[in-house]
């Protein structure tokens, strides 16, 4: 019988060979939730820009920007909302939206101010959230 040893147990140790750490998923998922934010705010700014500008300028617009403004909102919901279950509601009701505006082929004056509006409530909803502790 071999005499005890005080090195530990070699099937105790943690390995050392392995090049994952837990820590560069999180950093790579954070990423591309900043990402997704970014590109999907950037994508309802665009749209709601030419909202805006139509409503103020009286003159008409197609459907192209409200079908990026909508496609923004499904990429940002992705990157932001957590709740699986709202994420993907807000996903499926932008993506839906935009093939009726699609369909339909064409922006009514109440279409680009229920679009304005809803927007300004959303913004100022966020404006006035508290921000979640940190963890």
């Amino acid at each position: 019988m071999a005499p005890p040893s005080d090195l530990p147990d070699p099937s105790t140790r943690p390995s050392r060979h392995s090049s994952h750490r837990p820590d560069d998923e999180s950093n790579l998922d954070r990423q591309t939730h900043v990402v997704g934010m970014m590109i999907g705010t950037a994508l309802m700014f665009i749209g709601f820009l030419d909202v805006f500008l139509s409503i103020s300028g009286g003159f008409e617009i197609n459907v192209v920007p409200l079908l990026i403004y909508f496609s923004g909102i499904a990429v940002w919901a992705n990157a932001v909302v957590e709740n699986p279950t709202i994420r993907y509601s807000l996903m499926a009701g932008s993506v839906l939206i935009s093939l009726a505006f699609f369909h339909y082929g064409e922006v009514l004056f109440w279409h680009k101010q229920v679009v304005f509006w809803s927007t300004v409530v959303v913004v100022m909803y966020f404006m006035f959230k508290e921000p979640k502790p940190a963890a």
